[in-house]
């Protein structure tokens, strides 16, 4: 019986949260930044299978005309030379890469749009 009341006490002083269908579980997710793609630079491996997207930092779309991209990328032949923002070197394999993106085919998919350059010069990022 002192246990009843106890108990009945302990729900008056400090009552249940309701839940309703909305309520989630779950701890909800802190608000990410969007990527700052302006700081990827050095070696870079483009995964093209749609089944590893998963394991990429971004999601990139190749655009045929440099004033529709965001970022303008030279590929460096060297990876001591890919240095600053818009230069990448392409690594033959994921493990041996600082970045790994996936080549999206489709545009509304991608984080940001890439265009790559043939002159070194006039790579960089357009904020």
């Amino acid at each position: 019986m002192r246990i009843l009341f106890i108990l009945t006490f302990l729900l008056w002083v400090f009552p249940a949260k309701f839940v309703s269908a909305e309520t989630t579980f779950l701890p909800e997710k802190p608000t990410v930044l969007p990527p700052d793609f302006c700081r990827i630079y050095g070696s870079v491996y483009f995964e093209r299978d749609p089944r590893k997207q998963a394991g990429t930092q971004f999601t990139i779309y190749e655009e045929t005309e440099e004033a529709f991209a965001n970022l303008v990328v030279y590929k460096e032949d060297n990876k001591l030379f890919a240095d600053a923002p818009g230069l990448w070197y392409p690594a033959p394999n994921r493990d041996f890469a600082d970045f790994v993106v996936f080549v999206s085919p489709n545009r509304n998919l991608a984080d940001f749009g890439v265009y790559f350059t043939k002159i070194r010069s006039f790579a960089g990022c357009k904020e």
